[in-house]
C-alpha cells in the first residue's frame, strides 16, 4: 500500500461521524465518573464537540478544530494551570477506550495501536501542560498522527 491508498486514522476510524459518537458517548461516562465530573463540571455544552473535531484533525481529518476553536493554543489554553493528576489522566484514558469499545470504533490492532499511541502522548503532555509551574511551549503545531508515527515536532 503505498501513501495514497492508505487512509487516514480519521477515514478508518469512520470520520466525523465516529468520532462525535466517541467523544459523546465518553463524556456521558465523564459525567457519571466520580473521578472526572468533578474536572469537567460547568463543562461547555459543546465540549464533546470540540473534542471530536481536535481528535479529527490530529487523526488526519479536516482542520475544523484550528478552524472553529484556534488549534494548539487554543487547546493548550483549556488545560493551563488545571493541575491534571495521574489518576485522572488515567481515568481519562480507560473512559475514553470504553467508549471506543461502546460505539464500536475499528478494533484492529493497528488502527487501536495508533489511536491509544496518541492518546497517551497528548494526556501526558496535558498532565505536563496543566501543571501549576508549567512552562510549555505555546506555539506548536495541532500534531498530525498517523499508523505508528508520531509527529515530527520537537520542542
Amino acid at each position: 500500500m503505498d501513501d495514497q491508498s492508505t487512509p487516514t486514522l480519521y477515514t478508518w476510524a469512520g470520520g466525523a461521524p465516529a468520532l462525535a459518537r466517541l467523544t459523546e458517548a465518553f463524556y456521558r461516562r465523564v459525567a457519571e465518573d466520580e473521578v472526572l465530573a468533578p474536572v469537567f463540571a460547568g463543562m461547555d455544552p459543546g465540549h464533546a464537540h470540540h473534542v471530536a473535531l481536535w481528535l479529527g484533525e490530529v487523526f488526519g481529518g479536516p482542520a475544523a478544530y484550528t478552524e472553529e476553536r484556534g488549534g494548539y493554543e487554543f487547546m493548550l489554553s483549556q488545560h493551563l494551570g488545571r493541575a491534571i493528576t495521574e489518576e485522572q489522566r488515567r481515568r481519562w484514558l480507560d473512559l475514553i477506550m470504553d467508549a471506543a469499545d461502546e460505539v464500536a470504533l475499528p478494533d484492529d490492532p493497528e488502527f487501536r495501536a495508533a489511536f491509544v499511541s496518541y492518546l497517551e502522548w497528548g494526556t501526558r503532555l496535558a498532565v505536563r501542560n496543566s501543571a501549576v509551574d508549567a512552562t510549555p511551549f505555546h506555539e506548536a503545531p495541532v500534531p498530525k498522527w498517523g499508523w505508528g508515527e508520531a509527529p515530527p515536532y520537537v520542542q
